[in-house]
């Protein structure tokens, strides 16, 4: 068996030259989308020194001693219109009125807020406060400047990376083709979730947690199926899957047993077939990960639990190191409120139920056997314990990465 840094290494090395394809995307349907290349600025943002508020654009100098005691006094030359350049200058003891994000005329370096003034006629200007260089005004470019690298390619585009796309005039964005994946269930025993449930048969639970987190990490689902325990239905259900998919995975099939065929089905394929079987994890030990046609094909345990902990440990990391992704794990800080031991040699991924009291997070292991998909709806988030780790002591603190 190997740990999961060892199978992740591998995972990597195997398919280090697979790429996921690229496509050009509107920026009207690119939320959520991973960025395949640099985005660079052609130019200045703002590209005129701007106004933050409704004021008068003014020197400095001229407000100095200003108070409501013994306001300046300044004239008003014009305005400018929003939308339009600043074609009036001023000298000293002079102004010019600018709405907010108005363009202000090329000797002004300060303005005054109109809350701050009076006006004694349509052509004077009293200030009552002192404004320093630089107040309430946004520079050229201070924003974004031109030939600045805005966004890295692997960004995921939120809302705030859209409006960046938006100032700098950018429509058709690259991005990468959303990971397509494939899930097969597998045994005589699954049945879908709108088929009447006999003795002996199981509802399908994996097809189902699978899709929601491929959804989760920005992948496509490309298809999914239930499958028998037969060698000629597995290893067709696979060919078509493998056709239309980046990534196939199959639950179930994965351990040792006369009925399990999934080790065959991957090295009937052409390609490397089975380099991982068996794994140093707690839950998810029987896992398989293969190769075949050129795709990447992984055998989870039939365990919804077992599935979705392998799902994160080794799918989530994989696309995003092809992609260049930098996500953000959500996780937070909590004191453990129970004594349990781990399973030395094997990285264990223990559930864990939160609770807030007094502003911090406090932790306790949910217990369950591995079959049990209620295990996850009680728990908040799950810890890793280290192959090296024999347990956890209460009132230690750790990191609980959120479900």
């Amino acid at each position: 068996m190997l740990s999961v840094e060892e199978a992740k290494k591998l995972l990597l090395e195997r398919f280090s030259d697979y790429k996921f394809r690229v496509e050009e995307v509107d920026i009207d349907i690119i939320k959520n989308r991973i960025l395949a290349e640099d985005i660079v600025s052609d130019i200045n943002v703002p590209e005129f020194n701007r106004s933050t508020v409704d004021g008068y654009a003014i020197r400095a100098s001229d407000s100095h001693g200003a108070s409501d005691s013994i306001p300046s006094i300044l004239d008003i030359i014009g305005e400018v219109r929003m939308g339009e350049e600043a074609r009036l200058d001023i000298k000293s003891g002079e102004s010019l009125y600018v709405p907010t994000g108005g363009m202000l005329p090329k000797s002004a370096d300060a303005m005054i807020m109109i809350e701050n003034t009076e006006k004694m006629d349509e052509e004077t200007l009293l200030i009552n406060k002192a404004v320093a260089v630089g107040e309430n005004i946004v520079y050229k470019a201070d924003d974004i400047g031109l030939g600045e690298l805005v966004l890295e390619r692997g960004r995921r585009i939120s809302t705030e990376e859209i409006g960046v796309l938006a100032a700098l005039g950018i429509r058709k964005i690259r991005v990468y083709k959303k990971p397509r994946i494939y899930t097969i269930s597998t045994g005589d025993e699954i049945i879908d979730i709108d088929e009447k449930l006999e003795t002996g048969k199981i509802r399908d639970i994996n097809n189902y947690t699978l899709k929601s987190l491929i959804t989760d990490i920005g992948g496509e689902v490309s298809g999914s199926s239930i499958i028998k325990d037969d060698y000629e239905l597995l290893r067709s259900g696979l060919e078509e899957a493998l056709r239309i998919s980046d990534i196939v995975l199959i639950s179930g099939g994965s351990s040792v047993g006369t009925r399990d065929y999934t080790h065959k089905v991957i090295e009937s394929f052409d390609g490397d077939g089975v380099f991982v079987h068996g794994l140093s994890i707690k839950p998810g030990k029987p896992t398989i990960m293969g190769e075949g046609e050129g795709k990447l094909i992984i055998g989870l345990p039939g365990h919804p639990v077992s599935s979705i902990v392998v799902f994160n440990a080794f799918l989530k990391d994989y696309i995003n190191s092809k992609l260049g992704t930098r996500e953000i794990e959500s996780s937070v800080d909590a004191v453990m409120d129970f004594n349990f031991p781990s399973s030395p040699g094997k990285t264990s991924y223990q559930m864990v139920k939160l609770e807030l009291r007094d502003g911090r997070y406090y932790a306790e292991p949910t217990f369950g056997k591995s079959g049990m998909i209620s295990l996850l709806s009680k728990s908040q988030g799950y810890i890793i314990l280290e192959m090296h780790e024999e347990g956890i002591y209460k009132g230690e603190e750790r990191r609980v990465y959120l479900l």
